[in-house]
């Protein structure tokens, strides 16, 4: 259990297109390009993508102090263990179906409020948040699409936090937490030249957090029909708490990708 699932920490960085004609699809920061559709009408994007993600919030485990983690892109470079990220998007005419993984692992450094029960706070965390919803073109033309969307986002989070030095001195205690959150928002992209686009999301929701949300920018470049690149931004939140265990974080960074269509 050495891990704080700290979440989305890390780097990442969006992979992923599909598109009628001239669209791109989306599926965090998903390049796009130009679709050839299969005997069925089914679009495919495999989107694998890297996130250098710093994260910023409070921890907590039952019966110790609130811990405040505060860790840059520079730290979360120092102390990542492991990260992958992946994308993939199946679209049927106005229709898709979205998923999204994300598997962190890294330490990082934390303190207590004001220093009173440590001088100094280590945490391991270990993160998986995995989303699959679906869904349908609201707009649609030559250029782009706006796609509203539905879906649920299974997290789980495992925590280690040691206390070195002040009144805890020597404690250390791992935790562990599984939740599912309903979300919805708006996917969407836009070409301004067969090149080159614009690609984005907004989602929102809660259920077992009291507040799950994700937000992400990016600007796209279509090679050909197969391959397309993208680099942006991504914000992803969360606020989690139930039996004295507290996962309340923030991670957001600048994202790249690539994305593979067929």
């Amino acid at each position: 259990m050495k891990a704080i699932h700290l979440h989305a920490i890390v780097l990442l960085a969006g992979l992923s297109t599909a598109s009628i004609g001239n669209t791109a699809d989306l599926t965090p920061l998903a390049p796009e390009a130009k679709t050839v559709e299969t005997r069925s009408g089914w679009e495919f994007t495999v989107a694998p993508y890297f996130w250098a993600a710093g994260i910023s919030g409070d921890v907590r485990q039952f019966g110790l102090p609130e811990v405040h983690i505060d860790s840059d892109f520079g730290d979360i470079l120092d102390n990542l263990d492991f990260a992958f990220m992946a994308t993939a998007e199946a679209r049927y005419d106005r229709y898709s179906i979205v998923g999204d993984v994300i598997y962190v692992k890294l330490g990082a450094d934390a303190q207590t409020r004001r220093g009173i029960f440590a001088d100094s706070v280590g945490v391991t965390s270990e993160t998986f948040a995995g989303l699959l919803g679906v869904g349908y073109a609201v707009l649609e033309d030559q250029n782009g699409h706006l796609d509203v969307f539905g879906g649920m986002k299974v997290w789980s989070v495992e925590t280690d936090i040691s206390f070195n030095g002040g009144l805890l001195a020597g404690v250390e205690r791992d935790d562990s937490a599984t939740w599912v959150d309903a979300v919805v928002g708006l996917r969407g992209n836009y070409f301004f030249t067969p090149e080159i686009y614009v690609t984005g999301w907004g989602l929102v929701g809660g259920g077992g957090a009291d507040v799950d949300w994700d937000v992400g920018l990016g600007l796209g470049y279509k090679f050909n029909d197969t391959i397309s690149a993208v680099a942006g931004y991504r914000a992803l939140g969360v606020n989690y708490e139930n039996d004295g265990f507290v996962f309340d974080v923030v991670q957001q960074g600048p994202i790249i990708g690539v994305s593979f269509h067929f």
